[in-house]
């Protein structure tokens, strides 16, 4: 299974919920999961982040989260304002390595959207460039999603990258018509697969719920992108 890295087609579109479903998915089938976070920003020393969230929902997990900035910015902007260095790739590409001899499958989280830049020179896409890394792609379900989800895939395919599949972040409770078209359009517009859609608040769950919600969702569309 290797490893994946989950990005989104912007901020706030569930990839932390996301990377959290695939593991529960995956661990619940006997995969030894591990997800890693390059740069998280917009919380304290002592504050959780996005891995304390994965952790929380997927007890059974590891995670490693390599940098932390305070300020809610793009990290290479939170690093500079910090005084600080953005993370590496080679960094992060060591941490995967590392990881992939323990675990089945390592999915690397990053921030905001595919091109949002890590360090000076670096953007979230760099991850996966030199490790040869499938992507899974975080979208919205509703207006302006299918534009939004056909700019990142293109984005990924110039530098010679796969998208393994779609997860839609959050399916609101009353859907209206944009939502139910885009089911049907996302896998048109981004020429992948649409692995599953997880529903609004299931991140309120415990872990038990949202391990059985998760399966519930990404079941059917698990062996597109993972084969296993």
């Amino acid at each position: 299974m290797s490893a994946f890295v989950v990005t989104g087609t912007g901020t706030g579109v569930g990839k932390t919920v996301a990377a959290a479903a695939v593991a529960a998915v995956a661990i619940s089938r006997g995969v030894r999961v591990a997800v890693v976070k390059p740069a998280q920003t917009g919380v304290g020393p002592d504050e959780p982040g996005d891995m304390a969230e994965v952790v929380r929902l997927v007890p059974d997990v590891s995670t490693r989260e390599l940098a932390r900035y305070p300020e809610p910015l793009a990290p290479a902007t939170a690093a500079r304002r910090a005084g600080r260095a953005g993370v590496g790739m080679d960094e992060i590409a060591a941490t995967v390595a590392e990881l992939r001899q323990e675990h089945d499958l390592v999915l690397v989280e990053g921030a905001g959207g595919l091109l949002v830049r890590l360090n000076d020179t670096a953007t979230v896409a760099d991850i996966a460039v030199p490790l040869g890394l499938p992507l899974l792609v975080t979208a919205r379900a509703g207006l302006g999603t299918l534009n939004e989800t056909a700019l990142t895939t293109e984005a990924l395919r110039s530098r010679g990258l796969t998208c393994a599949g779609l997860v839609v972040g959050a399916w609101p409770r009353e859907p209206g018509l944009a939502e139910w078209c885009n089911l049907s359009e996302l896998p048109e517009v981004a020429g992948a697969p649409l692995l599953g859609v997880l529903p609004e608040g299931i991140a309120g769950h415990s872990p038990r719920e949202f391990a059985t919600v998760s399966r519930a969702a990404l079941d059917a569309g698990w062996d597109l992108a993972f084969g296993a």
